[in-house]
């Protein structure tokens, strides 16, 4: 398969001992909201030249004990502790939407449910949760607090358990989604989505993450202002993308090149990956 005939949102790749693992939100039943739907679940394809990807590979599907039925959005894995962790949110419409953390061996093994429930805070419709380990070698979550809940989302932090299995913090905003002097409402809404962390070789840490302008759904950019998850974000950098793409991240390929990867355009069912070369000049991240 060709990136163009991929039909997931919120792309994620992750390389590993000379292969590349796309994950994200299947394409077909990503909207479905008020009723439970069949296949739900996340899959993974496998490339060694980012250009000719494998068909599917189920890697995690609900099953019968599972909670959630609906909305099984942005998955994220990352390597920590010699294991491969999945995080991602859920949805079963009676409890509110989290982000729960699942665990497997391999990065195209199967995941199993780390804990019962979400880690993020139970009250909080949330969603789109990362993992961010601190200079300190301390993990956190970083995610949002979604917009539909309480109309100007957020992007929050908590620390994790060394094993992950729980916050041993309480949730701390670090910016709203009505900061940037950009952002305009949606839905009368300032929406936060997709946050992820990425270390400069400046050593700056930049935070990635999307909502919408006047031009449509976007690639923001921000900054700590310390160069860590409790300095000031910074929000006077230019967009990564401007218009009608966005809910990247960004990994280094084998060829030693930055890259990020999103969904455009942000229409359903149209949605595709796209990648792009970045480079990191005079401060900021911008694409080559």
């Amino acid at each position: 398969m060709k990136l163009h005939e991929i039909h997931v949102r919120d792309p994620f790749i992750l390389p590993v001992n000379g292969t590349y693992y796309l994950y994200g939100t299947r394409g077909k039943n990503c909207w479905v909201g008020d009723s439970p739907a069949e296949g739900m679940g996340f899959d993974v394809y496998r490339s060694d030249d980012l250009e000719n990807w494998s068909d599917p590979i189920p890697v995690f599907e609900k099953s019968a004990s599972f909670w959630a039925d609906r909305n099984f959005w942005a998955p994220e894995v990352h390597t920590y502790g010699g294991k491969f962790y999945l995080f991602a949110s859920f949805a079963d419409g009676i409890r509110q939407r989290g982000t729960q953390i699942l665990v497997s061996d391999s990065p195209d093994g199967t995941f199993c449910p780390l804990t019962e429930k979400p880690v993020t805070p139970e009250a909080w419709s949330c969603l789109d949760g990362t993992l961010y380990v601190d200079r300190n070698g301390k993990p956190h979550i970083v995610f949002c607090h979604e917009w539909s809940q309480i109309k100007d989302g957020e992007v929050c932090e908590m620390q994790l358990s060394d094993d992950l299995t729980r916050a041993v913090t309480p949730p701390r905003t670090l910016f709203k989604g009505s900061d940037p002097w950009w952002a305009r409402k949606e839905h009368e809404s300032y929406v936060t989505d997709g946050p992820f962390l990425y270390r400069g070789d400046s050593g700056r840490l930049y935070m990635i993450w999307s909502s919408f302008t006047d031009s449509g759904y976007v690639q923001a950019v921000s900054y700590s202002d310390n160069g860590d998850i409790d300095g000031n974000w910074q929000h006077d950098l230019p967009l990564l993308a401007e218009k009608d793409g966005g809910h990247g991240m960004i990994f280094t390929g084998f060829d030693g090149k930055r890259y990020l990867v999103l969904h455009r355009p942000n229409r359903h069912p149209d949605e595709r990956p796209v990648l792009t070369e970045i480079e990191e000049k005079e401060g900021a991240l911008r694409l080559v």
